[in-house]
């Protein structure tokens, strides 16, 4: 089963070629525990899942990149062509000469309808290699104007033209600090726009992958090189093949294992703007979670915790909120690792920040200019706001 990778804007292909390399670069590496025939199948899962046929001897990436200014797209394609390891197709990039300004109404209303048709047909190049389509990994950031606002354009246009398709998007939440000045206007209408059209989202926080590196890789000057390093491994870990781990060694496997579909019921709702979040919670709440272990010891691995009832929702028994994949294959040369996919109450605080801080400016109608003479009107705010205080209030009350 293959996906086809969409990467959109500087975030967006810049952690997009991260990604692959770090998924052909483990797929090359020692084999650790697992046979030989393992290794091979494991190489050969990878293969097709994210690579199409070769070129001159050298995998190509299924990716489509995107971007409305040229040069970070000309880095990528030139970083992965000099690898000699991997490279992307010739004719899988678009790009234009004038940006989105930061402003998610210019991607979504200008720069979508306006290129709509050659980028999708390039999509659509990338489905038709594949033997048989598992779905879409769309990586874009939340905080810019060609990512987040051509990349909500440009998922909803994948539901409508391939709603069997799983669509999983890979968004980078920005720094508390601020990045853009609008930013928190950009993240509410991308993160309702994508609560509509995508079946998954896969979200990084800019602040915890930063600690990551200062923490725990003691890195003094943290770049985003680094934090794309670190986004890649961890996609990496995760979308590298598996096994179940009540089942036979069998590699071919959907990108996750939770069910996606799966909606909270919904609470009553305070007043708009003004929701908060006041409950406390002793541990964090999930509907589902799925941990994935990949070499020594990965079969006397007790993950008898995360059965435990108090970890999920009352009305989801612990036998459907959790799974668990297993490999001998070790990932990347670490004797031994482990990754967790969580849909939880983590991301009710920084989402009810986001919410609240662009509710403020809301209220003031501070820039709302910017975005109404591109069509975006006061509405279509207020929408975004009830859909993710709905959002809030269902996790709240898990």
């Amino acid at each position: 089963m293959s996906i086809v990778t969409v990467q959109l804007g500087q975030c967006g292909n810049q952690i997009g070629f991260e990604v692959f390399d770090a998924l052909f670069n483990d797929s090359h590496c020692s084999r650790g525990l697992c046979s030989k025939r393992e290794n091979e199948a494991y190489q050969a899962s990878c293969k097709e899942r994210f690579f199409s046929e070769e070129e001159n001897g050298v995998p190509v990436a299924r990716a489509v990149l995107v971007d409305m200014e040229p040069k970070v797209i000309n880095q990528t394609l030139s970083k992965a062509a000099c690898s000699g390891r991997w490279k992307y197709g010739q004719h899988s990039c678009f790009c234009q000469k004038q940006g989105s300004g930061n402003n998610w109404a210019y991607g979504y209303s200008v720069h979508g309808p306006r290129h709509e048709e050659s980028i999708m047909n390039l999509i659509r190049k990338e489905v038709e290699k594949c033997e048989s389509l598992s779905g879409f990994f769309i990586i874009m950031s939340m905080a810019g104007g060609t990512g987040s606002g051509l990349g909500a354009f440009v998922t909803q246009n994948l539901q409508d033209q391939y709603s069997s398709a799983l669509k999983m998007n890979q968004i980078i939440w920005p720094y508390g600090t601020g990045e853009v000045i609008v930013q928190n206007y950009n993240s509410i209408l991308t993160l309702s726009h994508l609560y509509r059209s995508s079946d998954a989202l896969l979200v990084h926080e800019n602040d915890a992958v930063h600690k990551i590196c200062v923490k725990l890789m003691n890195i003094k000057q943290v770049s985003f090189c680094d934090i794309n390093q670190v986004l890649a491994h961890q996609l990496g870990s995760v979308f590298q093949p598996t096994y179940s781990g009540e089942g036979l060694f069998h590699y071919r496997r959907n990108p996750l294992g939770i069910d996606w579909q799966v909606r909270p019921p919904l609470s009553g709702l305070p007043p708009l703007g003004k929701m908060s979040v006041n409950k406390e919670t002793h541990f964090n709440t999930s509907i589902a979670n799925l941990v994935i272990l990949r070499g020594k010891d990965v079969q006397s691995a007790d993950v008898g915790a995360f059965k435990d009832p108090a970890l999920y929702t009352s009305w989801l028994e612990p036998v459907h909120a959790f799974s668990v994949w297993k490999t001998q294959r070790a990932f990347r040369k670490y004797e031994k690792s482990a990754a967790l996919v969580s849909n939880s109450q983590s991301l009710v605080k920084p989402l009810d920040m986001i919410v609240g801080k662009a509710w403020n400016m809301f209220a003031s109608r501070a820039y709302l200019h910017q975005y109404t003479k591109f069509g975006i009107e006061e509405e279509d705010f207020l929408d975004s706001f009830t859909l993710l205080e709905q959002v809030i209030a269902s996790y709240c009350n898990l």
